[in-house]
């Protein structure tokens, strides 16, 4: 209240409040409707003071204001700002949300699929767009006063991350970058890192949630909160969030119920909802369907909701048991503007295509308020399920967890139907940072009081797990960053070879390894203290220790080898004498838990080859199959024999023999009892020792011996405290060697890849050959591939569809490896041509492999992948969505992604191809023209 302040007071208050009428900010901050959060406030005063920004903040808490602020700065200042986003989506939506502020005039849009207005002040474009004009040098370049990374943190992905490093390097001093970026642990690090190479930069970060989340647990018919409130009462009235032991107990109970199999009839199958039935019966509680989710949600308020399914598939069953329960969350009203919303967005759509890509039954969710949203859909079926959702009219999408990367479609409750997911190599459970991406959806600023986060219970759930990922912001910025073929040639081109190896130096990859560095070194400096003081505990007054304890060593070290060498020797004869066997020799196995009499029935076969069995491959050489005297019948391993078996005796199978039948196997045990029962096995005599006869050994014996220090009375003292330095010292040495491998380690990978491309002849020196300016046109992960393909001309004389098959190849990832069935491809040319492609990689590979080049490091070219040639072949000769789709077997958001980005890399080509006595560059872009037809040209999110 003003009449409470001093005069002195009221004057400063005056004051202030003038200072803030006079700043960029005031003006700003009246576009909103809302007040601004204390962060934002911040990072605008920041920015406006000339600094440039680090935010971290949680999803949804609108730190893209910040980022709005810098544009309002440029305009102001009459200079540029570019708006960087991730994924085209992205850029789609900011471009729509700075065109209704600014107007049509002033904001461009720079995807890679569209170009809009690329003169105006204001333009939104992908990572790879800017990184692109920074090498090139664009003129769009001058008067650029800030750039804006937004979700910055992308620069952790392996496959893409690269790109954000790169231009953070490589923009010009005298622009203000600002960085919006997830909530991550290690804010502080990668703010210092941006303060080495951008100057000044103020890192601002909020842990706090604009709207409150709340966590729970749906069980059966229950939902339980995850947490229980419990106020400190220490005097400081803090409260503490304990797991709530209702759930604690809960699980108890379930995870301790166990189910014996043999209470099932035996012999019969039992149907699946008879299963359920069973399940329920065993316990009180269950994991709720997909339709009673909603139903539940729906009746309690807390819709719309979002439902993260780890599987594209899993996402449209979600919608399609909805419907078959014939859930309905839309009233007549809102399906007739559901209908009128998507026949506007689609109408582009040829008729004919519509039933290809699923539309009624996509329509049919939509009018029930019910849509899935993942990778696989059409990208104006993803936009349409955006625009609906944000707009109220679908309360349920069932979403793969893509649709956490920055899509701005909050929602009030967020639902993870499991904690594990496919990370491509294997399920993994997810990580508290990504279950902090995901529900972070949770809660729509200005709308919701606050947000839920609901986990369905499975059986074997552990509530303290959950706990730690709701509880946990651990999710730390890794770099991963490395060199390419194409980023080298461009740097050696704008700097030269030593201030090129100097700039990546600077890298965020750089920067973190040489942190981990300092502990290393301190460790090493203890280490080096410890050496001393053992070395002062072995001095002895005879001699040198050291030299002493050095011959002791070499003479374990010695007889250590030559045991190591007997067994690897008996090994070899006990695999030698098994290869040998035959099946009907009767055998005594010598050890192992089938230790005694056994018949041959298979020897098995040697390392790598098959015995017939599909699947099964012996790698540790033979495995004989054997029938043991009680009746067993089992396949062996080496480890069975350590010493060489002989026969004891022969015996007939009988043709009859079934080892699955008891009485079988009864028989013949029987038998092979009366047979060979009597006979005893020959007890194997132990050999010599090799240390016997090693001149080695006799030497550091007689050396030992005669040394001064054997005769100390305190010899075994030293010997103790010479056993500790000499263990200190090659842990020192393993330390100091993590040092060597972790420093200069991305300018060591540049001089590798300098060194191959000199081979190649795109360098020479500092100078980039004709050949390398090609190369630098060309930008992706197969970069030098499409470079050599181009200078050996594997592409001339292809027609349009024909060379879209080849491209297809540079691009093309199958989603899972299908290595057994070979894909189908185009015949003459194009074959000849793919499988010029494929040899030429090969190639390529051995010179990687020859200059220590590893696709495992992210370094490298992967082998081509043809899964798309066919597809792309038939559509670039005009062939119907229907037959393309069908014989691909692709969902429809695939292979609009696939050719847009086939599109990309054949104008690349187009660009980079020769312009004299050649046909390739003309026919990329009849090529590009072929492809972006129907399906592909009306989609404009790639």
């Amino acid at each position: 209240m003003t009449e409470d302040l001093t005069p002195a007071e009221a004057y400063a208050a005056a004051r202030a409040r003038n200072a803030e009428q006079a700043t960029a900010l005031a003006p700003f901050r009246e576009m909103y409707d809302f007040g601004l959060d204390p962060f934002q406030i911040e990072a605008c005063q920041a920015l406006e003071a000339g600094k440039g920004v680090l935010v971290a903040a949680p999803t949804g808490s609108g730190k893209t204001i910040v980022g709005e602020f810098a544009v309002h700065l440029a305009l102001l200042q009459g200079r540029k700002c570019f708006y960087t986003t991730p994924i085209k989506a992205l850029s789609n939506q900011k471009y729509a949300d700075l065109v209704r502020r600014y107007g049509h005039a002033k904001v461009g849009l720079l995807t890679g699929d569209n170009s809009v207005n690329g003169d105006a002040p204001i333009i939104v474009m992908t990572t790879e767009v800017l990184r692109n004009m920074l090498y090139a040098g664009s003129q769009a370049l001058s008067g650029l006063g800030y750039v804006v990374m937004d979700e910055v943190h992308y620069l952790s992905d392996r496959f893409r991350g690269a790109v954000w490093e790169e231009v953070i390097i490589h923009l010009p001093e005298s622009v203000t970058l600002v960085s919006l970026s997830a909530t991550v642990s290690n804010a502080e690090e990668f703010g210092d890192w941006l303060d080495t190479v951008r100057g000044d930069t103020e890192v601002i970060v909020s842990e706090s949630r604009p709207v409150p989340l709340w966590q729970h647990v749906l069980a059966g018919r229950r939902m339980y909160d995850l947490f229980e409130e419990e106020t400190d009462h220490g005097g400081r009235g803090a409260t503490r969030r304990e797991v709530n032991p209702d759930l604690l107990r809960l699980a108890r109970t379930e995870n301790s119920r166990t189910y014996n199999p043999r209470e099932r009839r035996r012999g019969k199958m039992v149907r699946e909802a008879d299963r359920e039935r069973e399940r329920r019966a065993r316990s009180r509680i269950w994991t709720p369907g997909r339709p009673e989710v909603i139903e539940r949600l729906d009746a309690e308020g807390l819709l719309p909701a979002i439902t993260f399914i780890f599987s594209r598939a899993g996402c449209e069953s979600a919608v399609q048991q909805c419907l078959y329960a014939g859930l309905r969350l839309n009233d007549d009203e809102a399906r007739r503007r559901v209908r009128e919303i998507v026949e506007e967005r689609t109408a582009s759509i040829p008729r004919e295509d519509l039933h290809v890509l699923g539309y009624y039954e996509w329509l049919e969710g939509l009018e029930r308020g019910i849509a899935a949203h993942h990778a696989g859909m059409l990208p104006t079926f993803k936009e349409v399920v955006e625009e609906l959702f944000v707009r109220g009219l679908v309360k349920a999408v069932f979403a793969t967890e893509t649709l956490a990367l920055g899509i701005n479609m909050p929602a009030r409750t967020v639902i993870l139907e499991k904690l594990v997911k496919w990370n491509g190599e294997q399920h993994a459970d997810i990580t508290p940072g990504e279950y902090t991406q995901l529900t972070g959806r949770a809660g729509r600023r200005g709308i919701d009081v606050e947000g839920h986060a609901v986990v369905l219970w499975q059986r074997g759930m552990d509530p303290g797990h959950l706990a730690g990922l709701a509880g946990t912001r651990t999710y730390p910025l890794r770099s991963s960053f490395k060199p390419s073929y194409n980023m080298a040639v461009n740097l050696v081109d704008q700097f030269g070879r030593h201030r090129s190896r100097e700039l990546l130096e600077t890298s965020f990859a750089q920067f973190q390894a040489d942190r981990s560095v300092v502990g290393i070194s301190r460790q090493v400096q203890k280490n080096e203290e410890g050496l001393q003081g053992y070395r002062d505990g072995m001095t002895c007054h005879l001699g040198d220790f050291e030299e002493y304890a050095r011959l002791r060593r070499d003479l374990k070290d010695r007889e250590t080898e030559l045991a190591k060498q007997g067994a690897a020797q008996r090994r070899a004869q006990a695999a030698a004498s098994l290869e040998r066997l035959k099946p009907g020799d009767v055998i005594h196995v010598p050890t192992g838990k089938f230790a005694g009499l056994a018949l041959v029935l298979d020897p098995g076969v040697p390392a790598g080859r098959t015995n017939g069995h599909r699947g099964f491959e012996h790698h540790d050489g033979p495995r004989p199959l054997v029938l043991t005297a009680e009746r067993q019948v089992k396949r062996l391993a080496s480890i069975d024999f350590p010493v060489p078996v002989e026969p004891l005796e022969r015996m007939r199978i009988p043709r009859s023999f079934n080892p699955r039948s008891p009485q079988s196997r009864r028989d013949l045990a029987s038998a092979l009892r009366s047979k060979a029962g009597h006979i005893n096995p020959e007890r194997h005599h132990k050999q010599r020792s090799a240390a016997a006869d090693d001149r080695q050994i006799a030497r550091l014996r007689t050396e030992i011996r005669a040394h001064p220090c054997h005769g100390c009375d305190e010899r075994e003292d030293h010997a103790r405290w010479a056993e500790r330095y000499h263990r200190l010292q090659r842990d020192t040495r393993q330390l100091e060697r993590r040092i060597e491998g972790r420093t200069n380690t991305i300018a060591r990978t540049f001089d590798r890849i300098v060194a191959l491309l000199t081979e190649l002849d795109y360098l020479r020196d500092d100078q980039v050959t004709d050949d390398g300016k090609r190369l630098a046109r060309l930008y992706g992960e197969l970069d030098l591939l499409a470079s050599e393909c181009l200078r050996e001309g594997v592409w001339e004389g292809l027609n349009p569809a024909e060379l879209a098959a080849c491209v297809s190849a540079l691009v093309f990832e199958a989603r899972q490896s299908d290595d057994a069935v070979a894909p189908k491809l185009p015949t003459g040319r194009a074959k000849a041509a793919l499988g010029e492609m494929v040899r030429i990689w090969g190639r390529l590979d051995a010179l990687e492999e020859e200059f220590k080049l590893h696709q495992a490091e992210g370094v490298g070219q992967r082998e081509p992948d043809l899964g798309f040639a066919w597809a792309a072949y038939q559509w670039a000769s005009d062939k119907g969505l229907d037959e393309v789709l069908r014989e691909a077997e692709m969902p429809a958001g695939d292979f609009v992604r696939w050719c847009k980005q086939v599109i990309d890399v054949l104008g690349q080509i187009a660009a980079a191809a020769p312009r004299e006595n050649s046909t390739v560059a003309k026919n990329a872009r009849k090529a590009v023209d072929s492809l972006l037809r129907g399906v592909v040209a009306y989609s404009s999110v790639g």
